[in-house]
Formats: structure tokens, sequence, C-alpha cells
């Protein structure tokens, strides 16, 4: 049986497309996704992300236990709300989950993806084994997502939000509950995701409906962070990628040399031998739809390459990917659709930031 998050009922309610995402029962879509990708592109939309685990790390040595389970270092996290991204990987240096960490006043908040959940807190607490650490799952509360250009001063009609930086969240008051709230989100807009209890969820979106914010489904979530040039497990990492060949480059801390973190000695090896791939963009020159799983080809070259992420953008009028391709690749190339070559060209794995057209070539 599917799992459901406390706003299932309002789901259908609200007229949405429900199906399996990961085991849980979730809204593609409320009857556009084209409309509700340009709503927040434009204003600002809710998104229902409480199929997303929420861990509490408390303990004596949780920072200890995340500088050695993370290949980002928490030691960077200085004052309490403020977050972290970070790849957790094995000893091979594949990516076992991408994760959000906060800083809090009680340790540590570790947020990560419902796919991976199973293994993920296997994971964590096979590593937790050797620290004095506890790992609670936080499963009587919802996630939600406010994003868009209007969406921070929306919720702060709703909520005391202070004025925060980038990646940084704040606890504040909704009703007699603490709600944690942070300015980060999955669209390359800005906005917050709210952490608060589940039984209070579907009050707060219905007061986000009367301050002019509405639904928007994974769907349109999707096509969001593929104009922003965002990773999604399972497409452009997984257990068998290294973050050097998934842009995630810039989320290794190799500041100090002594923190020792699970991967690092593959990492090391990976970097000294030099990879073989590169995670890039693709622009579409023709007809047709990028989508994950075509064949990338570039002539006066035996080797290929593979869309791992593809669709049509709305913002940009046009199909996009990214794609993982072999490191000599530049310039114009050719994506395989229905057995006809079509030409594209490469570009930074980044199209859309803040509602603008950011596409550069490489």
């Amino acid at each position: 049986m599917l799992k459901e998050t406390a706003l299932v009922d309002l789901h259908r309610e609200l007229g949405a497309k429900l199906v399996d995402f990961g085991g849980w029962l979730m809204p593609l879509h409320y009857g556009s996704q084209m409309e509700e990708h340009h709503r927040v592109r434009q204003g600002a939309g809710w998104f229902d992300v409480s199929h997303m685990t929420v861990l509490d790390v408390h303990g004596a040595d949780a920072k200890r236990y995340l500088q050695f389970l993370l290949a980002n270092d928490v030691a960077k996290l200085t004052q309490p709300g403020k977050a972290l991204y970070s790849g957790m990987l094995n000893e091979r240096a594949g990516v076992i989950d991408d994760l959000i960490v906060y800083l809090c006043d009680f340790g540590y908040r570790v947020v990560v993806n419902c796919a991976t959940r199973e293994k993920d807190l296997a994971w964590m607490q096979k590593q937790a084994a050797n620290f004095e650490v506890s790992l609670i799952e936080r499963d009587e509360l919802a996630m939600l997502a406010v994003q868009g250009p209007k969406a921070r001063a929306l919720v702060g009609q709703l909520l005391p939000v202070p004025d925060l930086g980038v990646f940084v969240g704040a606890d504040v008051k909704y009703k007699t509950s603490n709600v944690f709230v942070a300015r980060t989100g999955y669209t390359g807009e800005d906005g917050y995701e709210v952490i608060l209890p589940a039984s209070e969820a579907v009050a707060f979106v219905q007061q986000l409906g009367e301050v002019g914010v509405a639904p928007c489904g994974l769907g349109a979530r999707d096509t969001l962070r593929l104009e922003a040039g965002m990773n999604l497990y399972g497409h452009e990492m997984d257990e068998a990628i290294s973050p050097l060949e998934a842009n995630m480059s810039w989320t290794l801390d190799w500041s100090d040399s002594g923190r020792d973190f699970i991967g690092k000695k593959a990492l090391l090896q990976q970097k000294a031998d030099g990879v073989k791939n590169k995670l890039v963009g693709l622009l579409i020159k023709g007809k047709g739809v990028l989508r994950a799983g075509q064949e990338v080809r570039m002539s006066g070259s035996e080797a290929s390459g593979l869309i791992t992420s593809g669709s049509f953008s709305p913002t940009l009028s046009t199909s996009i990917a990214l794609a993982r391709v072999p490191v000599e690749f530049n310039g114009e190339c050719q994506v395989i659709i229905r057995n006809k070559e079509v030409a594209v060209d490469i570009v930074k794995p980044c199209f859309v930031r803040n509602g603008a057209n950011i596409v550069k070539a490489i």
C-alpha cells in the first residue's frame, strides 16, 4: 500500500492527479503542469514535499559523525539554522543520496529523499555505531515548499519569518506550534521550505490559498528543477556515479586535510587519475523532445554519452536536457531521437534562475 501525506485528502479535493512516487501517493498536477510551472516562475506556488524524510541527529558526537558521514563539512555551519548541501557517499565514492543538513540548537537536522529512505537510514545507522549519537526520525512532521518571486512576501503574511539569508532557517510560531522555515528550495526561485506538525498542514496550506499561493504538483517541480540545473537522484547521480562526474565537485570539502570521510580515498584517486565523463546541459537546435536515456554523439568520436534528464522547458519554450558525456565533448553534438540524429548545443548545466534565461556555452 502506498504511503500518504497528511494532505492527501486535500489533494483529492483540489482535483490532483495522484501517482505513485517512491512509494508515496503524491500529486502529479492539479490540471495543468504548464500553468503550475509558470505560476512558480512568475508568482508563487506551494508543493507538498512531506514524502521527504526528516531526521534529527543528537548526541555528543553529532558533529564528528556527520563530518565522517558526509563529503561536505558541517564544520562550516557556525550559526543555528544554517544549511549545507552534501552528498552521502559509499566507499567507492558513489552517491548514496544527496541531502540538506541544518545546524540546530539540539544538534543537526537532516532531510533525505523519499525514494532512498530505507537504504539511507540503514547506512546512517550502520555508520553511527562508532559514535555517541542518536538518529530520530520525525515522521510526525510535514514539509512544504513555497516557491516563486512572491513566495517570501506571501508567507510573511502568515508567519513571523525573520530576514533570512539563502540557505538559512529559523524557528517561528504558527498558532501554538513551532515551525521551522528555511530559505531553501528545488526550483531555481526564491522561497521557503517549511517543516511543521502534520496536524497543522491542512490549515496552513488553506491559508496559503487565501493569500494567493496555489498548489503545484511533482510534474512542475521536475521541470523547474531541470531548468535550474538541479540534480535528481537516480538520474544525475546514484551509487555508481561519483560527485566528480555529477557536477557536485563544489560540495566536496577538501579544506581540512586531516578530516576523513567516507569515499574520500576513492575520490582522491579519481581526481589523480582524471574522470572520463562530465555532466552538461543540452539545448536542442531543431524539433523534438529530449528525454532521459537518449544517446548523445559527437562527430569524430567513437564514444557516446547519455541524457540523464530531459523535457520541454516551459520557460524557454524549447527542449533541454542534462547529460553525462565524455569530457572531450563540446560545442555541437547529436542526440538520437527515434533513430534520427538531432543537433544540440552543449551548454552549462543550468538554464534558468530567478525567472531569467542564463544559458551559456561551455
